[in-house]
């Protein structure tokens, strides 16, 4: 230790443990520190013991009870040289006769070096930068001391200054603050005195050098760092009106209501605001040592109506860890340290039109080790207050960004269908690849890749790609809305799907080549916006179009060759596109006149045609941009006047 005071921390009970401290001299032949026993006190010579106990941890505190100030003359009970204290102690945890816990102190501290003289009152006055010089003689760099050759150095006698006074350093450096600069009238200094001077030379003192320049005194403000606490949306004297789609849940602490979500660049946001009528299922990937506990559950949450309402939380053990478990280190059993961590989250929010009336949380927790990676899941879904079982009841009949489309096989007895979009898993294998439906209002890009042969035939490749193609989309018909019912055909758009083009280019029997693959499904979903329910927005889907882009595999050599099987990209996009409602209403013939004049839509600017005669323009003076349009008028009408036939005729007289 290097101060008066260490503080240290013994981990257990303490009931029944006695705290000692012991100075320990070294032994003078062999120097070694002599044996501690547990008969000692809380105090040796200058040093105090002090113990804070707590639950399971108690806090040590040595420190220091005499002075650290040099000595003066005729002084006592004060530091005789600079190296004050140094000492060895030992600091003993027995219960009865028995040494639990041995602490050893090395105590090297020195004396204070404040300043023991008298003090002056008067301020050093530091000059303005601006008219004066801050430091008179920069080569002065050593204070008390003679710097060599600085002839502008106080603490050079005379007798040192003749030993140099022939090589002084010169300029700024040497003290010349304010040498005169070549404008003045008095220097001599120019090696080009041009013909004017000194009739036009400037005559001022050298207190006034261009070399002190300009300084600016600018002051500082403190950066606002944005807060994540907001106000209610409210006034003095009016209630809260309530949640509309898309407002964020607050708090009792008028906070946002936070949970993990997964942001633009894919990463997991931890204090991301939960968006009211909004339900998200995200996974998010983390460690034991980057593991971060997220909101409280005991946070209770305003209802919309300024009344407060609380979690109702049910914790569950996790009993299936290898779900979550996605990466694990061989590490011996002995080393590795665990943990009890919340594995997943499952929000549900009863809510009834603008108010949230119950909030039911299912939390699962487990044991995450460490060098394990844990894939944390976190749900939110609301349901209306009328829902049964967990099931929606469609009191919104439209679309809401980020639903599942419902879609519907009518042509068969069981009408359930599916448009779904791929979730690759592993490598990225078409065999391992998952599904996952498409959300409405989202727009979505996924693949995997096909393993094929270099003697696979075109014809079964192709078939073979349109058969895991068509297994994303097992519907013919896609509900207009939300709430369609199977038994209203008018609730369905039926998908209208374009074939792939197939050009029959033959490839002459050449291996590895295969022409018109339809590699890629493009699924285009046009919807509008039809209305509002409770101030939410509806929407509903218009019409489905699903098209093929083909393309031509070839085979790729790997490893010179060796290898018998390449790879082939297919992929599914989904594009929502948004129209109006209603058809816009056709222009009328005014308005495409007036659009042709428009200059915001036309390079051409016919209305702005003399525009440089106006004032407005700046580009060169009024009386040049005057003289160029009256020359170019003038050239104007004699281009006239010539074609005139009338001209044509007097000239020939």
């Amino acid at each position: 230790m290097s101060g008066p005071r260490v503080n240290s921390f013994f981990l257990g009970n303490s009931s029944g443990v006695d705290f000692s401290i012991i100075l320990s001299p070294r032994d003078a032949e062999t120097g070694k520190l002599q044996l501690a026993n547990c008969s000692g006190s809380k105090r040796a010579g200058d040093w105090n013991l002090d113990v804070t106990p707590g639950v399971n941890t108690s806090k040590v505190t040595v420190s220091l009870t005499r002075t650290l100030e040099l000595c003066l003359p005729n002084a006592t009970e004060c530091c005789p040289s600079p190296l004050c204290v140094v000492e060895t102690l030992q600091v003993l945890a027995c219960r009865g006769s028995v040494m639990l816990a041995q602490l050893l102190i090395q105590a090297e501290i020195f004396a204070n070096s404040s300043f023991a003289g008298n003090v002056s009152e008067n301020a050093t006055i530091i000059p303005n930068q601006a008219f004066k010089p801050l430091g008179s003689c920069p080569c002065n760099l050593t204070a008390g001391a003679c710097d060599v050759p600085c002839c502008c150095d106080l603490e050079c006698t005379p007798d040192l200054q003749q030993l140099f006074s022939g090589s002084c350093f010169t300029g700024v450096f040497g003290g010349d603050v304010n040498p005169p600069f070549d404008q003045l009238c008095s220097s001599q200094s120019m090696e080009y005195t041009p013909e004017w001077f000194p009739f036009l030379c400037v005559q001022s003192s050298l207190d006034n050098t261009p070399f002190l320049g300009y300084f600016y005194h600018g002051s500082t403000s403190t950066p606002k760092v944005p807060s994540f606490k907001i106000p209610l949306q409210t006034s003095p004297g009016k209630p809260f009106t309530g949640y509309r789609e898309g407002d964020p849940i607050i708090t009792e602490e008028d906070e946002y209501f936070t949970v993990p979500q997964q942001s633009m660049a894919g990463q997991c946001v931890g204090n991301a605001p939960v968006a009211y009528l909004h339900n998200f299922d995200v996974k998010c990937l983390t460690s034991l040592e980057s593991y971060k506990e997220g909101l409280p559950h005991d946070v209770r949450i305003n209802t919309g109506t300024a009344d407060f309402i609380q979690q109702n939380v049910l914790y569950r053990a996790i009993t299936d860890r290898g779900k979550f478990i996605t990466e694990s280190e061989n590490l011996l059993t002995a080393e590795v340290l665990c943990q009890n961590v919340t594995f997943a989250e499952h929000y549900k929010f009863i809510w009834k039109d603008k108010s949230i009336e119950q909030v039911n949380v299912t939390v699962f927790h487990g044991s995450l080790c460490d060098g394990e990676i844990l894939t944390q899941r976190f749900t939110v879904e609301f349901l209306s207050l009328n829902s049964t079982n967990g099931e929606e009841l469609f009191d919104i009949p439209g679309y809401q960004v980020g639903k599942p489309v419902r879609a519907a096989n009518l042509n068969a007895s069981d009408p359930l269908g599916s448009l779904n979009i791929w979730q690759p898993a592993g490598r990225g294998l078409c065999a391992s690849a998952t599904y996952r439906p498409v959300l409405f209002g989202v727009d979505s890009y996924s693949g995997c890749i096909l393993e094929v042969d270099i003697n696979e035939d075109c014809s079964l490749l192709r078939g073979n790609v349109t058969e895991k193609l068509n297994a994303l989309i097992q519907a013919t018909h896609i509900g207009k809305r939300d709430n369609s019912s199977y038994s209203e055909l008018n609730d369905w758009v039926e998908i209208i799907r374009l074939d792939p083009f197939s050009s029959n280019v033959s490839t002459g029997g050449l291996k590895g080549i295969c022409p018109d693959i339809p590699a890629n499904l493009n699924i285009r979903i046009i919807f509008a916006k039809v209305g509002a329910v409770q101030g939410i927005p509806q929407h509903q889907i218009l019409a489905v179009q699903i098209s093929y882009s083909t393309v031509l595999w070839e085979f790729q050599c790997r490893l010179g060759c060796k290898n018998t099987l390449s790879f082939l990209h297919i992929t599914a996009s989904v594009q929502f596109i948004e129209v109006p409602a209603q058809p816009p209403l056709p222009v009328t013939r005014y308005q495409k006149i007036y659009a042709e004049f428009d200059c915001t839509r036309n390079e051409v600017c016919w209305p702005q045609l003399l525009y440089p005669l106006t004032h407005f323009y700046t580009g060169e003076p009024y009386s040049q941009s005057l003289a160029k349009g009256l020359f170019l008028a003038f050239l104007v009408l004699l281009a006239a006047v010539m074609s005139n036939p009338c001209f044509s005729k007097l000239w020939n007289r």
